[in-house]
């Protein structure tokens, strides 16, 4: 009996520091997680989390090529497929449906989490306030948004260009398997203010690369602040409705209904090919500009100080004998845009040791960019 009641007062005491030292999140990341036989963050988490609805009015389906799935996968793709854990992987030529297949019992209807390529997705969403004017200028201070940024050392001058290319000087630790750092308090927090808010910065803006979640949620922001409602119904609005998108989509929120701008649209794997297909065709649906081109030729073209391998929001590979540049989330999520072929692809799953040997770049990414050009040439 003594042992036990030591136990519980263990256990109370515990409690009682976690919470006193703001790591109160944790016991809903092991609810969300450990809990579920989980170790981390996984694509299947949406349901746990609240969300936004992005939602669609007038569904349009993929066009099929006449050679839809006419194909076998060559083994050595089916392999680094099936190694890795693959969800979905899909191949989009000429803005036609080429290849998709499904693994491990996901199918057309599967939502699954974007992770990190929802950041692409949120600076699509500047672009489209710049070009409403709600932002005047991608050079906009984040302080004039923000008053208590003029004060922050370093953070005075910080705009939002800087965020978008990931040069902000936040200090802020990517780690995604700490879970004591920030992109675990974002991610599991009551918070996303908070645990944004309450960073310091480190260096002054502009001045290096840091690839960090921190900086997007910052950037998201500010864009809500501008565009006075939600994001995911901004989203739906200008980007999800007129792609002619398949189905709702989900964006996970904190508690106060603030979207996690950093992460986690929850969607299928053909929706995710439109948003690919919209930077192939320049930005336009039919003969409607949804985004401007402009915008779209800074968000793919690499910054000095990334060493070339980052835009806004985007990654790029222009080292590659093929070019292309994508969308990039957490376990191996990615929208690739091949130009020069017309091509997209699109890979989702849970890929738990993602190589990442090439400057900074997964391995994988150029795998599939050169074996799919070379299968579907």
């Amino acid at each position: 009996m003594t042992i036990l009641i030591y136990f519980v007062a263990f256990v109370v005491f515990a409690a009682f520091l976690v919470y006193l030292f703001g790591y109160a999140y944790l016991f809903n990341g092991i609810s969300k997680t450990y809990l579920r036989g989980k170790s981390s963050a996984n694509i299947d988490d949406g349901k746990y989390f609240t969300s936004n609805v992005i939602s669609t009015e007038n569904p349009v389906l993929w066009e099929e090529s006449p050679e839809y799935n006419q194909k076998e996968l060559p083994k050595n793709i089916v392999d680094d497929l099936k190694q890795s854990n693959t969800a979905s992987y899909i191949v989009v030529k000429n803005g036609k449906l080429i290849h998709e297949q499904y693994w491990n019992g996901y199918n057309q209807l599967s939502h699954t989490n974007s992770f990190s390529m929802a950041k692409a997705v949120t600076v699509m969403l500047l672009g489209k306030a710049l070009e409403e004017g709600k932002i005047k200028n991608i050079d906009d201070k984040f302080s004039d948004y923000f008053d208590e940024f003029k004060d922050k050392p370093f953070a005075k001058n910080l705009t939002l260009k800087n965020l978008a290319q990931m040069e902000s000087g936040l200090n802020w630790d990517e780690d995604y398997k700490n879970p004591f750092l920030p992109n675990a308090k974002a991610y599991y927090g009551r918070s996303l203010l908070k645990a944004t808010f309450s960073r310091k910065f480190k260096e002054n803006p502009g001045e290096r690369f840091e690839y960090q979640s921190g900086s997007t949620q910052l950037l998201g922001f500010a864009v809500k602040k501008a565009i006075n409602q939600s994001l995911a119904s901004y989203l739906s609005e200008k980007f999800w409705t007129p792609l002619g998108m398949e189905q709702n989509a989900e964006w996970s929120t904190d508690e106060s209904g603030m979207e996690k701008t950093y992460c986690c649209i929850h969607s299928n794997s053909r929706d995710f090919a439109k948003l690919g297909q919209l930077f192939l065709d320049e930005g336009k649906v039919g003969d409607k500009q949804i985004l401007n081109l402009d915008f779209i030729n800074q968000m793919r073209t690499p910054t000095k100080n990334s060493e070339e391998i980052y835009g806004m929001g985007f990654w790029i590979n222009n080292d590659n004998p093929i070019k292309h540049y994508y969308f990039l989330g957490l376990q191996g999520q990615y929208i690739i845009m091949i130009p020069e072929h017309k091509m997209v692809i699109v890979r989702t799953g849970s890929y738990n040791n993602l190589p990442k040997n090439d400057r900074g770049r997964p391995d994988q990414v150029k795998f599939l960019v050169n074996e799919t050009v070379k299968f579907f040439a």
